[in-house]
């Protein structure tokens, strides 16, 4: 990541320095990859069949299996052109960064680096953006101005020092409604949110293939000694004093996030959808090309008939 953030740039310098400092490289290093990282193959389901040795797990329709207690598979008609989609969480949480660029900042350069790739090849994108509410809906288009069209709506967004609780709830179902046809979906947020999220989360998966792109700050994770401090709930105002010279208080901080990153991961694992984290201080190339290769390592054991347990879905 760059120390300057994207929104102290316009979207044609933004995307213009992008293109080349990370898709250039991606462009080179993914050549062989990008079906794999994106699901390449068709999208519109043309028919139910018994599985058969060697069939892609992943399209296994567990309904249609529980009734016939016989394994089918989903078999897809092949498209030319993908729909992706990013469902943004633009909250007031997502603005926090302790590093030299923070969580929003993090979502801007990924979807300009992933809409830039999707639309040169052909592909189409749209965007459903949540401050509060799902308040700004981009129809899904082709091209480079789309992606531009993109990052200035993104980046033109009047800040909020206040909003009620995030409820991802409603952002999921307003996709899924949005959405009709199988598509890819990047759910892109710090899930800092009301609970009830995973089961519509979980929905949206059976229809589309869905990535939970998780943005977090290092600070998040554990608190550094830093004296007395005021913390204030970016999205209610609310605010308290902490002794984070207490090394009990570090210690419980410390334990809070371990227990919420673990509900976190059982939630995406429930769902069935795999994660791509993103911390403020990484290296967005080097984010993205992990995710690649567990998605291409899932795809050749899937291809195999089996996924050993201990494969996370994260990267």
């Amino acid at each position: 990541m760059s120390a300057s953030t994207p929104s102290t740039r316009t979207p044609e310098a933004l995307l213009r320095r992008l293109e080349w400092t990370v898709i250039r490289r991606l462009d080179g290093i993914l050549h062989g990859d990008y079906r794999t990282l994106f699901r390449g193959h068709g999208l519109d389901l043309a028919d139910l069949r018994e599985y058969v040795y060697h069939d892609d797990v992943r399209h296994i329709d567990w309904n249609v299996t529980a009734r016939l207690q016989t394994p089918y598979v989903r078999e897809y008609n092949e498209e030319r052109e993908v729909a992706a989609w990013f469902l943004l969480d633009l909250s007031p949480s997502v603005a926090f960064g302790s590093q030299r660029i923070d969580k929003q900042a993090v979502a801007t350069e990924f979807v300009a680096v992933l809409a830039r790739i999707l639309t040169a090849h052909g592909n189409r994108v749209g965007a459903l953006f949540y401050g509060d509410r799902v308040d700004t809906v981009i129809p899904a288009r082709g091209g480079r101005r789309q992606v531009l069209h993109l990052l200035h709506k993104m980046n033109t967004r009047p800040p909020r020092d206040r909003s009620a609780t995030t409820n991802l709830t409603e952002l999921l179902q307003t996709a899924w409604r949005m959405a009709p046809r199988r598509s890819l979906v990047f759910v892109v947020s710090d899930f800092i949110s009301t609970p009830g999220w995973a089961e519509p989360l979980a929905h949206l998966a059976q229809r589309h293939d869905v990535v939970a792109v998780r943005l977090y700050d290092p600070l998040e994770m554990e608190l550094p000694d830093l004296g007395l401090l005021v913390v204030q709930d970016a999205e209610t105002g609310e605010q308290l004093f902490v002794d984070t010279h207490d090394r009990r208080f570090r210690r419980r901080f410390a334990e809070k996030a371990r227990e919420r990153e673990a509900e976190l991961r059982r939630s995406f694992q429930t769902a069935a959808v795999d994660a791509l984290e993103l911390a403020t201080g990484d290296d967005l190339v080097d984010a993205i090309l992990r995710f690649a290769d567990l998605r291409k390592r899932r795809s050749q054991l899937a291809a195999g008939g089996r996924l050993p347990h201990h494969l996370g879905l994260h990267a």
